[in-house]
């Protein structure tokens, strides 16, 4: 395997990682009506917004099997994603009945709301923390050693551009994943709510992973 920049025709392939491992960690294919929806909050809004900042682990025959991606500013990337990706989504997708428990319904809810963001300290200028990233890795490429290895490569990117730190969300029940982010020196930033953590470490402090370990499941930035 070896990691590669992202090209626009790996964009099936996002989506199609980003729901395969959208169940927190586990495959998710049975769980959206719609398999491009899960994509649409998670991953799509990355490679459009920053594409230099997307990597794509490869097979030798360059089949995309994994992925990191992310924002050095989540600020300007939240306000980017109300004002150019969220609006043809809102047309595409209507807000479901009220009373539509769904899965699907609840992620076209996140598309419509305009709630604000509950406090994050570390994005108050001047912001501790101001990048993100999303990682997922197919079961295929998982206990290999890459998934160290691509966050690495961006944490290396962000540190290029002057980014002094970095954080990411992680499902409550994701153990494996919140274990991994722990080993690389990643630390709560703030309590866990709905079921989700953030955590965050300051670009280069953090400690070196062993050689097997990688992350597993879909990662929820906020």
């Amino acid at each position: 395997m070896r990691i590669r920049p992202y090209a626009p025709h790996d964009l099936d392939a996002l989506y199609d990682i980003c729901l395969r491992t959208g169940d927190n960690g586990r495959d998710a294919t049975g769980v959206y009506a719609d398999p491009r929806l899960l994509g649409e909050v998670y991953a799509a809004p990355y490679a459009a917004h920053d594409p230099s900042l997307v990597t794509v682990l490869v097979t030798d025959d360059d089949r995309v099997v994994g992925y990191v991606i992310g924002c050095r500013d989540t600020l300007a990337f939240e306000e980017w994603r109300e004002r150019e990706w969220w609006p043809p989504l809102r047309e595409r997708y209507p807000l479901p009945d009220p009373a539509d428990p769904s899965p699907d319904a609840r992620l076209v809810r996140q598309i419509h709301d305009r709630t604000p963001a509950p406090p994050r300290p570390w994005l108050v200028e001047p912001a501790t923390h101001p990048a993100h990233l999303h990682i997922d890795l197919l079961p295929e490429a998982q206990g290999t050693g890459w998934g160290r290895r691509m966050i690495e490569h961006l944490q290396g990117r962000l540190v290029d551009l002057g980014v002094p730190g970095l954080h990411l969300g992680v499902g409550g029940e994701n153990h494996g994943a919140i274990a991994f982010y722990s080993r690389l020196g990643l630390e709560p930033l703030s309590a866990p709510d709905d079921g989700g953590l953030t955590l965050g470490t300051r670009l280069g402090t953090q400690d070196a992973a062993r050689p097997e370990d990688t992350p597993s499941g879909a990662l929820r930035a906020r």
